[in-house]
């Protein structure tokens, strides 16, 4: 993962010996022959790494951390403390509300233990062996008469002896049952002493082999991984040779770890050398690597250690969670709450499996979004497109071609709005593409003519955004497929050709591209169009072969695999940031309703700043919100569907508003149509309206329009 993508995603810092040396100067190679005085620099040359220094090996710095993880950062010690925290007073509360169960249970144990220490001493206190002794002797005087002096005398012993052992039984009884009585008589805190101190002697002497006295405060960890678990798991997975031994074959090497990290465990680790095998070789593994260690491929997170962070080509990062990290309660977006925001600071996205804040830098990048339907792919692509609309130096060019509700809010903002993929909607779109490749020819040629004072890298900059009027132009269009498959032959290359120009050159004159696509194959999103997006991201597929149409051929291979997701994962996706960076991240949640709060904040932003500029400076639906003046739903409705039509037949009116809301208007006909728009004011200055050479009934736009009240109109203009 990229240091662009995401904040703090550090396990562990690993340093490389080169950073800790001092820095020495040049040596130069070529040397005057009769110079005979020694170079400073040859001279200083470090002692430790002198081949003929017979302590390099003892003075060598150990490349390793010398705190646990846990203990390497404030930040680390005071989250580490709070949760001790939080888990101690839940254990209390937890075992708490169980102390009269486990009251009971000490009593029972406590019986039992009086009852083997009574079964126990018994044999003693009443002299058994010795009554056995000359019940033996008894029986053998009756076959030898001679022995009947012995078994006298020992019959006599036996009594004397059995008269002290009872009259000190008796002393003790009468002991225990003076002491009863004082007890009873005792203050209650010195009863539950006294009883704690018998009762807890009693209670262990009863306990059992597999005894447990407290119930257990919390279910055992799903993971709980060791490095000899870690090297069985790669065994198994064909990374690592097996020897005559599991003891005894090649094991791998723990940088850091295994230690608990979250909610889950963190290792990095070298492979050994000489196995052939490599850190890609790991990455492509991941599905077999988490079922030996009997977890879901969700659960298993790993990556490359690069060079720049003390790694090499067989140093992997792993993280496995104990349950699945992307399921639970959504994360609201940053931006829900926030006033302006700066399009060229990188955009609060979601969280990966940690937790851990991502955000992607959108300016001088281009985005694709792709996977199946519903599952969250629209949401997550909008979270870019609404950081754009706290900016009030962002000009949005829009177009969907499902022609829902997703994007109709962007109506209050946006410069160009294309709905749908009717026939006037892929011609409205052709204009659009035709007016941005104009203005990007025209930014080039303005800041070709810059000083490189002002200019310096020929890119756009804030400085020449406000200077010179030149807003950042983001370009959002979603459903791309059903475009192209609307199209004919020749318009849909046009199409193709002039996004791939907008997507490849805009980012220098300040475009940023926002695609989307339900099927990214060959057909729908062509593979010169996909080839040239720099960040990608993808929710969940059918298989590999899906998600390497969305996130580049072979990234599957790499880890960054889109099929692993299930229905559950809503919102959660696969990002790739560049050829070796990429993350699984749960997109923020930004809903309908938030998202066109945003629209209406981005609008009154824009006024202030008078940057409200094309259709939405023309919208009178978005202009009567704005003033908080309500205009009936099948006014705005209709507007709405016939935004690039003066004119319409009433069945194409009909089934645009079906398409815009098929619960609201999927009954409706022609004449509940005309008496609805006639309650909300709509004069209809002819019934008949002529398309295209055709005759038939229909409704001018300007005639709905003029239900508008009037001081929304002059407000826009009309």
């Amino acid at each position: 993962m990229t240091e662009l993508a995401v904040e703090g995603a550090d396990m562990g810092t690993l340093h490389h010996l080169d950073d800790h040396r001092p820095a020495t100067p040049p040596v130069s190679l070529a040397k005057d022959p009769s110079d005979t005085t020694t170079a400073p620099a040859a001279a200083e040359v470090e002692a430790v790494d002198r081949a003929d220094n017979p302590l390099a090996d003892w003075l060598t710095v150990p490349d390793a951390p010398v705190l646990p993880a846990w203990a390497r950062s404030a930040t680390s010690i005071k989250a580490n403390t709070a949760a001790l925290v939080r888990l101690s007073w839940w254990h209390a509360r937890y075992h708490g509300i169980r102390t009269p169960k486990y009251l009971v249970k000490t009593v029972l144990l406590a019986a039992r233990g009086f009852f083997r220490a009574t079964v126990g001493l018994w044999p003693t206190l009443s002299a058994q062996d010795h009554s056995a002794t000359v019940k033996a002797l008894r029986a053998q005087s009756k076959a030898r008469p001679e022995d009947v002096e012995l078994a006298t005398r020992l019959q006599m012993a036996h009594a004397e002896r059995t008269r002290t052992r009872r009259w000190r039984f008796g002393a003790a009884a009468c002991g225990v049952a003076a002491a009863v009585i004082g007890i009873a008589l005792a203050d209650p805190v010195l009863q539950t002493g006294i009883a704690g101190a018998v009762v807890t002697p009693l209670a262990y002497l009863g306990r059992g082999k597999n005894t447990q006295f407290l119930d257990q405060g919390a279910p055992p960890l799903r993971v709980d991984m060791s490095a000899q678990q870690l090297n069985d798991a790669l065994r198994a997975a064909g990374l690592l040779k097996s020897g005559k031994g599991d003891e005894e074959g090649p094991r791998v090497s723990c940088s850091m770890g295994p230690v608990r990290d979250g909610r889950g465990w963190a290792v990095i680790f070298d492979l050994p050398r000489g196995g052939g095998k490599t850190a890609s070789d790991v990455l492509a593994k991941r599905e077999v690597i988490a079922q030996e260690l009997g977890v879901d491929e969700i659960q298993v997170i790993m990556s490359r250690v690069r060079a720049a962070k003390g790694g090499n080509a067989g140093r992997v990062s792993m993280w496995v969670a104990d349950d699945d990290p992307y399921l639970g309660t959504p994360n609201p977006s940053p931006l829900e709450k926030a006033e302006r925001f700066s399009i060229w600071e990188p955009v609060p996205f979601g969280q990966d499996a940690r937790g851990v804040r991502v955000n992607i830098p959108v300016m001088w990048q281009s985005m694709f979004f792709g996977g199946l339907p519903r599952r969250g792919k629209t949401f997550s692509q909008r979270l870019l497109t609404a950081a754009g609309l706290l900016d009030a130096y962002v000009r949005h060019y829009v177009a969907d071609g499902k022609g829902g509700a997703d994007w109709m809010p962007m109506k209050a903002v946006a410069h160009r709005l294309v709905m749908g993929a009717e026939d006037d909607a892929i011609e409205a779109l052709k204009a659009m593409l035709a007016e941005l490749l104009t203005e990007m020819e025209r930014r080039f040629a303005l800041l070709r003519d810059l000083p490189t004072s002002v200019c310096p890298e020929g890119k756009l900059t804030p400085d020449i955004v406000a200077k010179y009027n030149l807003p950042v132009i983001f370009v959002t269009i979603d459903e791309l497929q059903e475009y192209f498959t609307a199209m004919e032959k020749e318009d849909r290359e046009q199409v193709i050709n002039d996004l791939c120009r907008i997507a490849r050159r805009g980012p220098a004159a300040g475009f940023i591209s926002n695609f989307a696509s339900q099927r990214p194959d060959a057909d729908s999103v062509p593979t010169k169009l996909r080839e040239i997006i720099t960040i990608r991201y993808s929710t969940q597929v059918v298989d590999r072969a899906s998600s390497d149409m969305v996130l580049g051929k072979g990234k599957a291979a790499q880890g960054a695999d889109a099929s692993v997701l299930s229905e559950e994962h809503k919102g959660v996706g696969v990002l790739v940031t560049g050829p070796a960076s990429y993350v699984t991240v749960r997109a923020d949640y930004l809903d309908g309703p938030t998202f066109a709060a945003l629209c209406r904040k981005g609008r009154t932003l824009r006024e202030q700043a008078g940057q409200l500029t094309g259709e939405a400076a023309g919208d009178v639906t978005a202009a009567a919100d704005a003033a908080g003046v309500t205009v009936p739903a099948i006014v705005s409705d209709a507007l709405e569907v016939m935004r690039h039509s003066p004119r319409m037949f009433t069945t194409d009116l009909l089934n645009g508003l079906v398409n815009l809301d098929e619960d609201v208007y999927g009954d409706f006909n022609a004449e509940q149509l005309a008496a609805e728009l006639e309650a909300a004011g709509v004069k209809r200055t002819s019934k008949q309206v002529k398309i295209s050479g055709s005759n038939g009934a229909g409704y001018q736009r300007r005639d709905i329009e003029a239900a508008v009240p009037a001081e929304i109109l002059l407000s826009t203009g009309r």
